[in-house]
């Protein structure tokens, strides 16, 4: 049995119900940041274009955290895969960690950068744990077709 098998099995053997509650509200936490996000593109493009070296990706990369949030919002919330989704959105995280929040004070009173950290917190436990028993790929694993 390899690493990623031991892990999974761990995370399949050792997840109680009340993890599923917290997964379901960080997938619906992420898709509302992705809606504010679609709402307010012409910010998120001016904050991504405030690093120097990311400026010519700024349409793509507003695009791409847009598309990750919605649709990664609602893998994660229903548990269908959860790892995968969770992947794409922890290079979000870490941007928005190193060149929004740093800049501006990573620790300020009124500053996002604790809820980021937070969220980074729960998306790398949910790469660990992964979806658990209440999800799709559950219902998945107990029901094969």
């Amino acid at each position: 049995m390899n690493l990623l098998q031991r892990i999974d099995h761990w995370g399949e053997s050792h997840h109680p119900k009340w993890v599923d509650g917290i997964r379901v509200l960080l997938g619906i936490f992420l898709f509302w940041k992705g809606v504010v996000f679609i709402q307010n593109i012409d910010v998120l493009k001016a904050v991504i274009n405030q690093s120097p070296f990311i400026t010519v990706l700024s349409f793509w990369l507003a695009h791409y955290i847009v598309f990750a949030h919605l649709l990664g919002g609602v893998l994660i919330a229903f548990g269908l895969l959860t790892r995968v989704a969770v992947v794409a959105q922890i290079p979000i995280l870490l941007g928005a960690l190193i060149f929004v929040h740093t800049p501006t004070g990573l620790f300020n009173v009124h500053s996002e950068s604790g809820l980021s950290i937070l969220v980074l917190l729960l998306l790398l436990v949910f790469l660990i744990e992964g979806s658990g028993p209440i999800s799709y790929d559950g219902y998945m694993r107990r029901h094969p077709a």
